[in-house]
């Protein structure tokens, strides 16, 4: 046994069956003693995308180039762009420009002010006052050239003699306005094809926005002192009148007010629904003893059994009895210790009647004492309320003149105040806003930037053709990598067989596993784990079967139906790989070609299809005694057995249903260890369906970028609705070095050899 590391989480041990190498000499068949780690499933990680740039990169990168060099085609004959700056530095803004101190934007937080500012800067008719103080001051006119201009100055072509100049006009301008970083700092930027116009439109701008908020101050200030003086006549009118009213209703209504302006009548009511509901407390406490003492014997009464007197007379009535009973056992009852005796105890027992008596009228009477009060208190509140009722009606309108009193009083005082200030202060003070840095004529375009343009359309032409690589990968629903159908179906992922063509020349450990004796002899697909034992594609027939001989969790089956969602997907080549994997390792195995309507096992294992399953189903004869070589031809592979579908028929769906074919099952298990069944495709027939009812478990073979999700998912659905134990899928035919998003690979490390070829 030998041992070799082949990662730091697990490791293989490679196991030379004696029986095997017996019977193969040179062939090493490799058994994991310890399940390797599954590998997860990242269909939709960075491993899947860096496996479609691997293998789209060559017309991404096309993309990339064809997009950045139209990115410096433009930039070729893109009118060139100058742009000049302004800084402008704001003051506080928590004043207004009149002292008043109700400056509208002094409650903005600094951001929002400066916010608000920029947006009027970038105002229309801000700008409409800069267009027309250009005009007055005859700021000299320009005209862009056009695009025809452009492209025969590009390509060096004389102007046509006939073609006008259009006319001049202002040219087109940008302005950008931004807060720089977190300070009071606001530049603006004027971007123009005229270097000359962009500086001058940025500082105008700057100095009509200056302008224009010393106007808006002014003005604003102007608006205020009218308007105050108008409101403060009409307060003063409306605050008399409501005090007038206040008072004309006062007296009319004979409301008496607390000096905390509440109503006598409310105190009132408040402290008779407090002594109320302490009233009706004390009665239900008394009401509860009261029913207790109704209906319950007076000597078991807590009031009654508390009482330390009364615990006293049942003391000594107990006492006596005690006495009375030793005197009666002495004397006769004539006795006059007896009689004596007796007479204590009656009188006692008196006592107690009368004591007991007692307590309950007590309760009884505190009871109706807590009634009455209650009674009494309720009453007194019902006629409480009811005036306070009526208070409460003119307290309303009591309250709503008071309170247009004291609105007007507040706003009279405001006013009063403002008033004052206007009339004081006279004057507007300065604008908060003053120029930092004006604008200078740029000497150098900023646009276009040729470099940067192309580096942007290299850039998108890259993101765009991966764009359209990635969603035609995604938008194929085929499974065309390991661990796909793992994941959609929900069922183990038992093996990946690779495509031929991809692995033809690789081998596994050439040390220890001789190449074939014959390596240009050519070799059958559906026999390469007999005829190219060493290879990779037949030890991934090997740890397909590894797989399905550890899945055991329901027991070994010993009958395994093979089936797969469409035709052509290698069930044929899956079954007679199994078949031959399973008798390298000593297992007696029967392969049955149950797809009657395209058999091929006969021709894979070159054996007659004369006789097989179809005439065995059709005999009317016991399975039971029939012999061995009837049933089943020996292939020239050591172990293993075949049984042809036999002469075509077509009553083929009713011979499957017949009670035979379940007798055939039962007789294979007994004579074989592991039994077969290769079955048409799902998609078409039920013949799959109806033989997987007599199996132990079914395989689904999936073919690389064939099976769709769809059909992979409905046929497994199918067996799962049928009561049918899926035991797995193998993926067939897969492309190792193609669009693989698991990392998957044949040509590196452990499997790295490569036929040596003389």
């Amino acid at each position: 046994m030998a041992s070799s590391p082949q990662s730091s989480e697990y490791s293989r041990e490679l196991v030379v069956r004696p029986e095997v190498q017996s019977r193969a000499p040179g062939l090493a068949y490799l058994e994991p003693l310890q399940p390797l780690p599954q590998q997860e499933e990242d269909a939709g990680g960075l491993p899947a995308l860096w496996q479609i740039l691997r293998a789209h990169r060559l017309l991404i990168l096309l993309g990339g180039v064809i997009c950045g060099a139209a990115g410096l085609g433009l930039s070729m004959i893109e009118t060139p762009v100058y742009e000049a700056h302004t800084t402008l530095v704001f003051q506080s803004n928590k004043a207004d420009a009149a002292g008043l101190g109700d400056n509208p934007d002094a409650g903005l937080t600094p951001e929002s002010y400066l916010a608000t500012q920029v947006r009027e800067l970038k105002s229309l008719t801000l700008a409409r006052r800069v267009l027309e103080k250009l005009k007055k001051e005859n700021v000299a006119a320009y005209a862009p050239p056009d695009l025809i201009t452009k492209v025969r100055a590009l390509v060096h072509l004389p102007a046509p003699g006939s073609a006008k100049a259009p006319p001049p006009h202002f040219p087109p301008v940008d302005v950008q306005v931004k807060v720089l970083d977190i300070s009071r700092l606001v530049e603006i930027d004027c971007a123009s094809p005229d270097p000359q116009f962009a500086a001058t439109y940025a500082n105008t701008l700057a100095q009509e926005y200056i302008d224009y908020s010393m106007e808006s101050v002014w003005l604003s200030a102007q608006r205020t002192s009218d308007w105050l003086t108008r409101q403060l006549q009409d307060m003063r009118t409306k605050l008399e009148q409501s005090e007038n009213q206040l008072q004309a209703y006062t007296r009319q209504a004979g409301l008496i007010f607390t000096g905390s302006n509440n109503n006598v009548d409310d105190d009132r009511l408040r402290q008779i629904e407090t002594e109320l509901a302490q009233a009706q407390a004390d009665r239900i406490s008394k009401q509860s003893a009261y029913e207790i003492a109704s209906t319950t014997p007076a000597e078991s009464l807590p009031q009654v059994l508390d009482n330390g007197r009364l615990s006293d007379y049942q003391s000594k009535l107990a006492d006596l009895r005690r006495q009375y009973a030793e005197q009666s056992a002495i004397y006769t009852p004539a006795h006059y210790k007896v009689r004596e005796l007796q007479a204590q105890i009656t009188d006692l027992e008196n006592t107690l009647r009368r004591e007991r008596t007692n307590i309950v009228n007590r309760i009884q009477s505190d009871y109706q004492a807590a009634l009455k009060r209650e009674r009494m208190l309720q009453a007194a509140y019902t006629s409480q309320m009811q005036r306070v009722t009526e208070q409460s009606q003119k307290s309303i309108y009591y309250g709503i003149l008071k309170r247009e009193v004291e609105t007007n009083q507040q706003v009279y005082e405001q006013l009063l105040q403002k008033a004052k200030q206007v009339g004081v202060t006279g004057a507007v003070q300065p604008t908060n806003v003053r120029v930092l840095d004006a604008a200078e004529v740029p000497l150098k375009p900023s646009q276009p930037n040729p470099a940067r343009n192309s580096a942007i359309g290299f850039v998108s032409g890259l993101a765009l053709a991966f764009g359209f690589v990635f969603a035609g990968e995604f938008v194929n629903r085929s499974l065309r990598t390991p661990g796909e159908s793992a994941f959609h179906l929900r069922v183990p992922e038992l093996g990946v067989i690779p495509n031929k063509t991809a692995v033809q020349d690789q081998v596994l450990l050439p040390n220890i596993l001789p190449v074939k004796a014959e390596p240009d002899a050519p070799t059958k697909l559906e026999l390469v784990t007999w005829q190219d034992r060493p290879s990779l594609l037949a030890e991934a027939y090997r740890n397909a079967l590894t797989s399905i001989l550890a899945a055991n969790a329901k027991g070994r089956p010993k009958v395994i139906l093979i089936t797969s969602p469409g035709h052509g997907e290698g069930k044929s080549s899956t079954v007679s790989n199994l078949g031959i994997a399973l008798a390298e390792i000593n297992q007696r195995v029967l392969l049955v070609d149950a797809d009657l309507r395209k058999p091929r096992l006969h021709d894979i294992f070159n054996l007659p299809n004369s006789w097989g399953l179809t005439d065995l189903l059709r005999e009317k004869s016991s399975l039971r005694d029939c012999p061995l070589e009837a049933m089943a031809r020996k292939s020239e592979v050591d172990g293993l057995y075949v049984l042809p579908s036999g002469p075509g028929t077509v009553s083929i769906t009713s011979l499957l249903y017949s009670t035979r074919m379940a007798e055939l099952v039962d007789r294979v298990r007994r004579d074989f260890d592991i039994t077969i069944i290769d079955t048409p495709p799902m998609s078409y027939l039920s013949d799959a369906r109806v033989l997987g009812r007599l199996a132990d478990a079914a395989i689904l073979v999936i073919r690389a970028a064939r099976t769709t999700r769809d059909e992979a998912r409905a046929a497994k659905q199918r067996l799962v609705d049928d009561g049918i134990r899926v035991l797995g899928t193998i993926l067939n035919a897969w492309e190792p070095k193609g669009k693989a998003r698991y990392g998957y690979g044949y040509s590196d490390g452990y499997y790295g050899y490569r036929r040596h070829r003389s």
